[in-house]
């Protein structure tokens, strides 16, 4: 099968029949890469909820690592997955841009490889798509990396469900797009998918919000407000390019909507957050940030003495710089444990980093 001019091979086919015709509501998509270890139990979690109308789709981006092995003894005990091994990796945005045009389901969830379907969440999501909404955001947990502690009960914070039409563009934005970095919590109608500019955003790491927030709105969302999805923090693929990505990529690609009014988009992101003295340091003490990264993304940016404090914060002992921000989220832990977990996973941790965990109640 050839899609966008690149090869893959389909390894396993199954399908909904009803009456001899094939009928399926809901593609769940995942697209993965070199998750062998972790992408097991996301699909434990996904396939006991498994019912007809409903298809399980994987498109592997040529992991090196034993994704062909794991899938292919998943595949001999549940032939109905349909599994796309990719030739060459093409980026995690194409790949879920491939996910979707493999699908045959209405309905394509863009389910992640590492993070967990709460029970009953399948379920959840036909029910919802019953009405034939453009798009479905569901909320999500956030647990640390082997799901033991909760970090953020919930990444929206709505406690009922709602709907938004296209005149609410800026609420929504507002309201979900922070949570939308997070692609497992998209489930959207195939056809709007496929009707929207996608090249565009191909590179950006965040296709799907392209896809969301681009010209014209989407007409009917809603916001599923209990969450069903339990996400593995501190996973993520990019990790060591979290300074690059959280500091210029997403709030460039944030700010690139300019139909979206100044204070919503400023709700989810500042237009530069490298300026936030704070952020600098928390990256310095996590070691994202550093004299290197300060020459090669802040240097050309700015001149004269506004350049003094990020290149102090650079030169700052990382160590120092951890104790520091590990006091500061420790007095807000309620506010900051993901950030707070951060610091204490990092190489520049230190007895009070791990002192202000157990406080929280992140540490032993």
């Amino acid at each position: 099968m050839t899609v966008n001019g690149e090869s893959s091979v389909e390894c396993a086919v199954g399908s909904s029949v009803e009456g001899g015709t094939q009928i399926v509501r809901l593609s769940i998509c995942i697209a993965t890469y070199n998750r062998a270890r972790f992408i097991e139990r996301t699909l434990d979690s996904i396939l006991g909820q498994m019912q007809p109308g409903v298809e399980l789709l994987v498109v592997d981006g040529a992991s090196p690592d034993d994704t062909r092995e794991v899938m292919a003894s998943y595949i001999g005990r549940h032939p109905d997955i349909r599994y796309y091994r990719e030739e060459v990796n093409s980026g995690v945005d194409g790949d879920y841009d491939k996910a979707v045009s493999y699908a045959r389901g209405g309905y394509c969830w863009l389910m992640t490889d590492d993070d967990l379907l709460k029970p009953g969440a399948v379920q959840v999501v036909l029910n919802t798509i019953e009405s034939g909404p453009d798009l479905v955001v569901l909320n999500s947990e956030v647990r640390n990396a082997d799901f033991s502690a909760v970090l953020t009960p919930r990444f929206i914070q709505l406690e009922r469900d709602k709907s938004y039409r296209a005149t609410d563009l800026d609420v929504l934005f507002a309201e979900t797009a922070g949570a939308l970095s997070f692609i497992g919590c998209v489930v959207i109608r195939r056809a709007a998918w496929l009707a929207r500019v996608r090249e565009s955003y191909l590179g950006t790491l965040f296709i799907h919000v392209g896809v969301i927030f681009q010209a014209p709105a989407l007409d009917d969302v809603r916001v599923v407000a209990e969450p069903q999805i339990s996400i593995r923090y501190g996973n993520a693929m990019w990790t060591s390019r979290g300074f690059e990505i959280w500091m210029f990529k997403w709030p460039d690609l944030l700010w690139s909507f300019t139909q979206i009014a100044e204070h919503s988009r400023s709700t989810v992101s500042a237009r530069e957050p490298w300026r936030q003295l704070r952020k600098l340091l928390l990256y310095r003490a996590i070691g994202g940030y550093d004299r290197a990264e300060y020459r090669r993304s802040i240097q050309s940016r700015v001149s004269g003495i506004r350049r003094l404090l990020p290149k102090f914060i650079a030169m700052l002992p990382a160590k120092w710089a951890n104790a520091l921000a590990s006091v500061y989220c420790g007095l807000f832990a309620q506010r900051a444990r993901t950030n707070l977990y951060d610091l204490v996973r990092s190489e520049n941790a230190s007895w009070i980093t791990r002192l202000a965990a157990r406080i929280a109640g992140l540490g032993p």
